[in-house]
């Protein structure tokens, strides 16, 4: 398909607005703020997309309006005057690549916290408490509505100062939903009851943005058209409400939202992760927008490929389409569909990193792009170096695919050598489970990519020293990776696998299991969908006193839709002391850190996931051969500049260590290893 021809390259008229193509970042909140400003940081992230040539960038996964609306994840605050010249760098700097820059302003109801901030109750149109939040909110009185409608004029003129395109007004979840609502909205008229009052606060509060910008200044809507929940609003409700705001004549366009986020597992029907199916709700905003008529209408959710995207352009199904999380893996998306390198695009593999990081207060990180959220010190595309090197990396994982890639666009001469007959390391062993396949796109888009630079794989090569340094190389990368350990208990650690051994294969789960976790990450519960898939009775233990917290919270839903209907057994707060041999059962005893308990199961097989131990063996046998002594200076690694060259000994060449071969982490974890390293060297 030609440029000329390519539906999401096709121009788009918002009013008095020419979005140059069909593709957008929706609002989302990277938590990059600092003090509750887009700064720097936050700056490079828009721009960097920008600069490959997105249509239209929206900030802010909710900028908050209200004080007594408190963030949850570092949001930007637009009740405070100084956001406007903070606002007015970012979007000036995206405007310099014609990129449109819109803003998403919420107050955030019942969804938030009354600790956060400072310390105001939660208001809500009910006394309902939401589950992810935790809050009991206080039902909103009539001078509650008025002071939040001027706190959304006086923010939404503060953006408009700050010379954004447009706004957004966020409605799922946040406030203006609370009100739409049935199942969150107990208020008497005006406010309450018929559909009409409950979309009244939305309308009142459009109202008083129009009569402060005017009526060409571009305003729209992200709003829920249906939360497919017991009590809440239905798709009839939905449709309803998107009439009244088209009927209004002052909201420019919809961007529509299916679903309910009041929960985990409510969240990630909404935001689809791995293994959940792509684009779920595209046909329902598509039906939505046949029935209205000539709204703009926006969407994204899990629209994570280009052929989905332009399909949803092509069959007119949507006006603009949103690639968020496929923007974090790769921001320049644009920039290679024009140049007919679609094919090299790095895939978003719903790993989910980068949200469920947010939702416990971190920095949203892509799994496998770890430039994501560090344009200021780490580089998209790597520059060439000036003088040509060997570099010979042993291991082919995540980390050492990585160096091989980031080495060879480097410009350097790449070797790697990898004990197994194909790369993948660890991902390999996580895409056995069906519903976590997509991993595999990690080590796919790499190998691709060094196959392209030439770089050279010699696979079934158990390398030891000698093997290395023969091949004479100038910089040494040691990938190997970790082994289970499983050696934590005071006896019987003989009489134990690991859930590496269930999920290769190589042990055959038996009729009943304890499954001892004390690492809280996706192997354990792998293993553990292995174990319950055979019929045997599972019951799950962790020491912590919260469930596989480095899954973490979106990641964990479709765990527990698995698990809890094979009738799974979950203990938390208890600890695996030792297991002993009991006839042809094993009698597992278990205590707790809190002291004051012993028990005992009488089980047929004990599975221990406790990370891995580095297999490092051949990095001691070449440090001190090598002019470093495997040394980093970690000041100059964590600053992104190079590492000095050591002096040179006999053997003239430098060893470094990533990854798991230096410490159980995780994907991310070794994928930023060797980027921060390699793009140096």
């Amino acid at each position: 398909m030609s440029i000329e021809n390519d539906p999401l390259l096709q121009p788009f008229q918002l009013k008095h607005l020419r979005l140059k193509n069909r593709l957008m970042i929706t609002s989302h909140e990277p938590a990059y703020p600092e003090d509750g400003m887009p700064k720097a940081k936050y700056r490079a992230y828009h721009v960097e997309r920008a600069r490959a040539g997105i249509a239209l960038t929206m900030t802010a996964g909710s900028a908050a309006v209200s004080r007594d609306s408190p963030p949850v994840f570092n949001n930007i605050l637009a009740y405070k005057d100084e956001v406007v010249p903070w606002m007015r760098d970012l979007t000036d700097a995206c405007h310099e690549h014609g990129t449109a820059v819109m803003i998403q302003i919420t107050h955030l109801g019942r969804r938030t916290s009354w600790s956060k901030g400072d310390w105001l109750p939660v208001v809500s149109p009910s006394h309902e408490r939401e589950a992810s939040h935790r809050a009991f909110p206080k039902k909103m009185e009539d001078w509650d509505i008025a002071r939040i409608i001027k706190d959304y004029a006086d923010a939404a003129e503060r953006m408009h100062a700050a010379g954004v395109d447009g706004l957004e007004l966020e409605a799922y979840g946040h406030l203006m939903d609370q009100f739409w609502s049935p199942a969150t909205n107990t208020l008497e008229s005006p406010y309450g009851g018929t559909l009409e009052n409950r979309v009244r606060f939305t309308l009142e509060v459009v109202q008083a943005i129009r009569a402060r910008l005017g009526p060409d200044f571009i305003l729209g809507v992200r709003g829920v058209a249906d939360e497919a929940r017991p009590g809440g609003l239905t798709a009839e409700d939905g449709l309803g409400i998107a009439r009244y705001l088209v009927k209004s004549g002052m909201v420019d366009f919809l961007n529509i939202i299916r679903g309910h986020i009041d929960t985990d597992a409510g969240l990630t029907d909404v935001i689809p992760v791995q293994g959940m199916r792509s684009a779920p709700h595209l046909e329902f905003a598509g039906g939505l927008r046949e029935q209205l008529g000539g709204i703009p209408i926006f969407h994204g959710a899990k629209i994570q490929d280009v052929t989905t995207a332009r399909f949803a352009i092509q069959s007119g199904k949507l006006d603009m389409v949103g690639m968020t999380r496929a923007h974090m893996a790769d921001p320049h998306i644009v920039r290679k569909i024009m140049a007919g390198l679609e094919h090299t695009i790095r895939p978003c593999v719903g790993g989910n990193f980068c949200l469920d990081r947010i939702y416990q207060g971190g920095e949203a990180y892509c799994i496998h792009n770890p430039a994501t959220g560090r344009e200021l010190s780490m580089p998209h595309v790597v520059p060439k170096a000036p003088i040509a090197h060997h570099v010979v990396v042993v291991g082919a994982g995540p980390a050492g695919m990585e160096a091989a890639r980031v080495a060879s666009e480097r410009g350097h001469k790449v070797t790697v050598l990898e004990a197994a007959p194909q790369p993948g390391g660890q991902i390999r062993l996580t895409a056995v489970s069906q519903r976590r396949r997509e991993m595999l796109s990690i080590i796919d888009w790499r190998m691709a990519r060094c196959e392209e630079q030439g770089v050279q794989f010699h696979f079934n090569t158990l390398a030891d020293a000698d093997t290395v340094l023969e091949l004479k190389p100038d910089v040494v990368i040691i990938a190997t990776g970790g082994l289970p350990h499983t050696d934590v208990l005071s006896a019987g650690n003989e009489l134990v696998v690991s859930s590496w051994d269930i999920l290769s294969g190589d042990v055959k789960p038996r009729r009943n299991v304890l499954l001892f976790d004390d690492a809280g990450d996706h192997p354990a519960l792998q293993a553990a969908e292995v174990i319950a898939n055979s019929g045997a009775k599972l019951e799950i233990m962790t020491p912590d006193r919260s469930f596989a917290p480095e899954v973490m919270a979106m990641n964990l839903v479709p765990y527990m839709r698995s698990l809890q209907k094979l009738d799974v057994t979950f203990t938390v707060t208890f600890r695996l002391e030792s297991v002993h041999r009991e006839g042809n059962s094993l009698r597992a005893v278990v205590g707790s850190d809190y002291g004051g308990v012993m028990k005992e199961r009488i089980v047929d097989q004990v599975v221990v996931n406790h990370g891995t131990r580095p297999l490092d063996e051949l990095y001691f046998a070449l440090k001190e051969q090598s002019s470093n002594k495997g040394a980093l200076d970690y000041t100059a690694l964590i600053a992104g500049r190079p590492q000095a060259q050591a002096a040179q000994a006999a053997t003239g060449f430098t060893l470094y260590r990533i990854g798991d071969a230096v410490s159980a982490r995780n994907t991310h974890a070794a994928i930023y290893d060797a980027l921060r390293l390699v793009k140096d060297l």
